[in-house]
């Protein structure tokens, strides 16, 4: 998923897009309001991280005007050093989804940006299922039936599309942006094999209720069948979770907590 971080401070863009970057997201970043508006007409965003106090006037302009712009689907994060109640009233009034105070931790941000990204695709909750498929969104784990399921950095990425974008015929070009954010992009049927990877492990894992379906000349779309839907709990998902994914070990072991400065 890409991520537009709108920030003049060269080095807290820095240590935002590496925090993101290691929890998998690609990132683009703009200085000002104009820059932004370029990134977000000409790049498929799926969050924005913005500073209030940009060069070219106040940030709640820009998230006002990516309401108005119909772009009221992506989710905006605010991150500033103003931390009086009208800051954050005029924030969110503004069409911001969440504000956040700096100095703050790396994984709080993370934390935030996460869960106004799952409410803009209608799941509250960390856990977002298909048929007895789980996705724990917070500790990066997949499920079948309560079982852990492994998978390569790759295939968990696209999952993770399909079932954010549950019932939503997927491009060829939106897997790939969403895997390689638009740098040293393969040829598009390199997510043909990737989706049949995908397709044969999830029916060795005993998967009910989620079909991966083609829809030729289209994409692909993840469905389910509600008759064979089972409900697994954090709980069932936790007994079976000895590791995360490949592409996310490390990230259990956290250093003490280093905050971002402002």
């Amino acid at each position: 998923m890409n991520i537009l971080i709108v920030e003049d401070d060269p080095m807290m863009v820095d240590a935002i897009g590496m925090t993101l970057r290691q929890k998998g997201y690609h990132t683009l970043s703009s200085r000002t309001i104009e820059t932004a508006l370029y990134e977000l007409k000409y790049n498929q965003i799926d969050g924005v991280i913005l500073d209030l106090n940009l060069p070219d006037g106040d940030g709640n302009r820009l998230a006002r005007l990516i309401r108005a712009r119909h772009k009221s689907h992506i989710p905006i994060l605010i991150v500033s050093g103003k931390n009086t109640v009208d800051d954050r009233i005029t924030a969110l009034g503004a069409g911001a989804d969440g504000y956040l105070t700096k100095p703050f931790d790396k994984y709080e941000l993370v934390a935030n940006l996460e869960a106004i990204m799952r409410r803009a695709h209608g799941h509250a909750s960390a856990l977002v299922t298909a048929g007895n498929l789980t996705l724990d969104l917070t500790r990066n784990i997949t499920a079948v039936g309560g079982t852990h399921l492994s998978l390569t950095r790759k295939e968990y990425q696209m999952l993770h599309l399909l079932l954010l974008r549950k019932g939503s015929v997927l491009s060829k070009d939106a897997f790939l942006t969403h895997l390689y954010g638009g740098i040293d992009e393969p040829e598009a049927k390199i997510i043909d094999v990737f989706i049949c990877k995908l397709r044969r492990k999830l029916i060795a894992a005993g998967v009910k209720g989620a079909n991966i379906e083609t829809i030729w000349g289209q994409g692909y779309v993840i469905t389910t069948d509600e008759a064979e839907t089972d409900t697994y709990e954090e709980s069932d998902i936790g007994a079976h979770s000895g590791a995360n994914i490949a592409a996310h070990a490390g990230d259990e072991h956290r250093s003490p907590m280093a905050e971002l400065a402002s």
